[in-house]
């Protein structure tokens, strides 16, 4: 007969163990649960707000067409209008508010199937967009699936666009504050652009106003043909090559540093360091922080690059160098000897070779492209800019690039 385990044996030891397990796991899975009911009952509220505001202002422009008459009618209306309707809800429905609305339903006249959406606001709508109703085996697979890991406007990268999507489409992802940011751009092409990448970066509204206003898709269109600024329009950021990395000027407004004559390196530095995840959104996407002043040592002699990154997408290093003022030739020769020793000290299979980058405030292209040479395609230089530039200033630098670039031309036709 088998004689019973003492109290506090290893069979009780076991068992407490197995217990345990069990509760963490169970814990875990609620866990997951509930966190993702809270995402999809935020995403749920925010797509209906959307689906609201793009049916009133579709009310609007309706009761506002008819030719000259009737848009003074309409504009009379709209004072009228955001009274009554402040007086029974509140706050929201202000004139500007009102304004706003109908522009939204202007500029995207396409977001929903008018025939089907003021059927229901949380009911199907058109495209396989997320304010689909959820049918109840989707709507357990979605809660009881692992947890992605979630960006902070709460919603999982993975599963945040629908292949189907198009911009001028309606997206889950997108709330009513990124569309009131993306109706202060008034060219298309660039209103597509944001709007693509803000749903692909899982951009917040915040991080959406800050590119809008740094005017991120002109820095990227400068450099681009024809073709290029129509692929960014219609695709995004898609880089493939180490120069579709590169902007010219980086905008580093976030820091709040003083264009001052004294400002030191490391001032930069440790200012970037303090605001990282301003300066990877401003770096791009795909960008992962390997560390500061790393130092490598050839033959005793030690060296530190500033910032050291590996590129996800490019499957790269990329060595970032901080000037605070011109750019000379000695600091195009250091970041060749940065790039050299990543490549032949630090590379593993499957690594592409690295890029180098130097942050100046200065710089003189002649230069560059004397002392780069063979290596140009791997090593940069651009300028950084402390405050929020301007459309005029950025047509300032374009129109510079094309006397410089002519000016190289005819350099090589009179040495030919």
């Amino acid at each position: 007969m088998k004689k019973p385990t003492p109290l506090g044996g290893s069979d009780t030891l076991s068992d407490s163990a197995n217990d345990a397990a069990v509760l963490a796991d169970l814990a875990d899975r609620i866990r997951r649960i509930w966190e993702r009911s809270r995402v999809q009952a935020v995403r749920s509220v925010n797509t209906a707000h959307v689906c609201a505001n793009w049916l009133i202002g579709q009310q609007i422009v309706q009761a506002q067409q008819g030719g000259a008459a009737r848009a003074a009618y309409g504009q009379a209306v709209l004072k009228s209008l955001a009274e009554r309707l402040s007086a029974e809800f509140g706050t929201g429905f202000s004139s500007t508010a009102l304004k706003h609305m109908r522009g939204f339903y202007q500029a995207y006249p396409q977001l929903l199937d008018s025939s089907h959406a003021p059927r229901d606001l949380l009911g199907a709508l058109p495209g396989g967009t997320p304010g689909r109703g959820l049918e109840k085996s989707h709507a357990v697979r979605d809660l009881s699936a692992p947890t992605a890991q979630t960006t902070p406007s709460g919603s999982s990268p993975e599963s945040a666009e629908p292949s189907a999507w198009q911009p001028g489409q309606l997206h889950g992802a997108l709330a009513w504050t990124h569309y009131r940011a993306l109706l202060t751009v008034s060219r298309r092409e660039a209103r597509d652009f944001y709007e693509i990448e803000a749903v692909k970066n899982a951009w917040s509204a915040r991080q959406l106003e800050r590119q809008i206003g740094s005017l991120l898709f002109e820095r990227l269109a400068s450099s681009r043909d024809k073709a290029g600024v129509l692929a960014l329009a219609n695709v995004g950021l898609e880089p493939s090559r180490p120069i579709d990395l590169i902007k010219d000027p980086y905008v580093l407004e976030f820091l709040n540093l003083p264009q001052a004559a004294r400002l030191q390196e490391t001032d930069l530095e440790v200012a970037l360091i303090s605001k990282l995840q301003t300066f990877l959104l401003e770096l791009g996407s795909g960008f992962a922080f390997v560390g500061r002043q790393l130092r490598l040592t050839l033959d005793g002699d030690h060296f530190y690059p500033d910032l050291v990154f590996y590129h996800v997408k490019l499957k790269c290093y990329v060595i970032i160098d901080l000037k605070v003022g011109k750019l000379d030739h000695a600091d195009l020769g250091q970041m060749q000897l940065y790039v050299n020793w990543y490549d032949r000290e630090r590379l593993e299979e499957g690594d592409n070779p690295t890029i180098g980058l130097i942050l100046c405030t200065q710089k003189n292209d002649a230069v560059v492209r004397y002392v780069l040479a063979e290596q140009s395609q791997q090593i940069f230089a651009s300028r950084y800019q402390l405050h929020l530039p301007t459309e005029a200033d950025l047509q300032t630098e374009l129109q510079r690039e094309v006397a410089t670039v002519r000016a190289a031309v005819r350099s090589d036709h009179d040495e030919g």
